[in-house]
């Protein structure tokens, strides 16, 4: 076998992890089948994660990674902050809910999983942290930018956003139909945009940004 950069070999049991957990699911995953899935004999599998812990802690940071990324080049944040909201929640839709139930399932059961396995209860916490922290700061962005005000904190903005969609997600992987998804995803952002309320911000704070 040719020789590969841990780094490298990293990434792709990383890929490897997150397709068998996909598809088979937390209970169901080994290191053997992730070795399998990767093409790679099992001690090289351990040797970069010697425990099925670090494995998931490792598949959850990079599902975390990859939807931050979604959100931050996604949003607009340049027509004002009610457009950011619509633009970020339909494109995260499109991109990581709409024929990716499997990607959304597992990340429900890595948090569930992280929460229930001992030591790892840090890492479903900084999970939904990242989350939150992603979406206020392109929401205080593009308020920023356009010489706006909302009338919440941008982090509590965030937490709503963030538990409705993953409430609708929810309840789209439990029933997937995509057309009243689509409906309900529009009635979420009206109620969202509602709760900002923006506003112009004060003269001073217009000249400062």
């Amino acid at each position: 076998m040719a020789y590969v950069e841990a780094s490298v070999r990293r990434g792709q049991l990383v890929t490897a992890a997150r397709s068998a957990l996909s598809r088979d699911g937390v209970a169901k995953t080994s290191l053997r089948a992730v070795a399998a899935e990767a093409g790679v004999p099992l001690g090289t599998l351990q040797y970069i994660f010697p425990s099925k812990d670090q494995l998931l802690r490792a598949v959850i940071e990079d599902v975390v990674e990859e939807i931050a990324k979604v959100l931050r080049h996604s949003a607009s944040r340049d027509e004002g902050l009610e457009r950011a909201i619509d633009s970020g929640m339909h494109s995260f839709w499109s991109m990581l809910v709409t024929d990716r139930v499997g990607l959304q399932l597992m990340q429900y059961e890595l948090t569930t999983y992280a929460l229930r396995a001992a030591g790892q209860e840090a890492v479903a916490r900084w999970q939904y942290e990242r989350y939150v922290s992603v979406v206020a700061e392109w929401c205080q962005e593009a308020a920023q930018r356009a010489g706006e005000t909302c009338s919440v904190p941008f982090t509590r903005l965030a937490r709503v956003m963030v538990a409705s969609l993953d409430g609708l997600i929810l309840q789209h992987v439990c029933d997937p139909d995509e057309r009243r998804s689509r409906e309900h995803l529009e009635t979420m952002i009206s109620m969202i945009v509602a709760l900002a309320d923006v506003g112009p911000a004060p003269t001073e704070a217009r000249a400062t940004t």
